[in-house]
């Protein structure tokens, strides 16, 4: 099965679900790091996706071991690391972990379409689409949402 591996955005979900209890099975270490909403707000997307990310290899990380990741380097933590551009399409670990974190963020926002309804998080899993936007505009922002998000299709909205 793990010969299936790819990039997540490749698999649907009924495929992702699938390959996310084989990946833990066979992973020596495994780790799914997460950031709040305010969090990502108060320091940067791109700043706090890498922060989580160094915080991730430093949970699997074996000393003599090579850190792989999708694109971009980490600031140092101590282990050699190598970026490798769409590692995701071509790194069985990178997609491997692709595949996690897919499915960890689409769980979560399974459970934040319960706890939030009517921005049908379930539909989207953190995307923008039309209904989504609609919601916004008619509802407002969730607690969720990231206020300091920039996107052409969010800026048409009075939020």
């Amino acid at each position: 099965m793990l010969t299936a591996l790819n990039d997540s955005k490749q698999h649907d979900p009924e495929a992702r679900e699938a390959l996310y209890p084989v990946v833990l099975r066979t992973a020596l270490k495994a780790a799914v790091v997460s950031r709040c909403v305010r969090g990502i707000d108060g320091y940067g997307l791109h700043r706090t996706n890498l922060a989580a990310l160094r915080e991730a290899l430093l949970r699997v990380a074996r000393r003599g071991c090579l850190c792989l990741t999708d694109g971009f380097a980490v600031p140092a933590f101590g282990f050699e690391q190598r970026a490798i551009v769409d590692g995701d399409a071509t790194s069985a670990a990178i997609a491997a972990a692709s595949i996690l974190a897919k499915v960890s963020r689409d769980r979560f926002m399974h459970r934040a379409d319960e706890r939030h309804p009517g921005w049908d998080f379930r539909s989207h899993v953190g995307y923008s689409t039309p209904e989504h936007r609609d919601a916004i505009q008619r509802r407002g922002v969730s607690p969720l949402h990231r206020l300091s998000f920039q996107s052409t299709a969010y800026q048409q909205l009075a939020l």
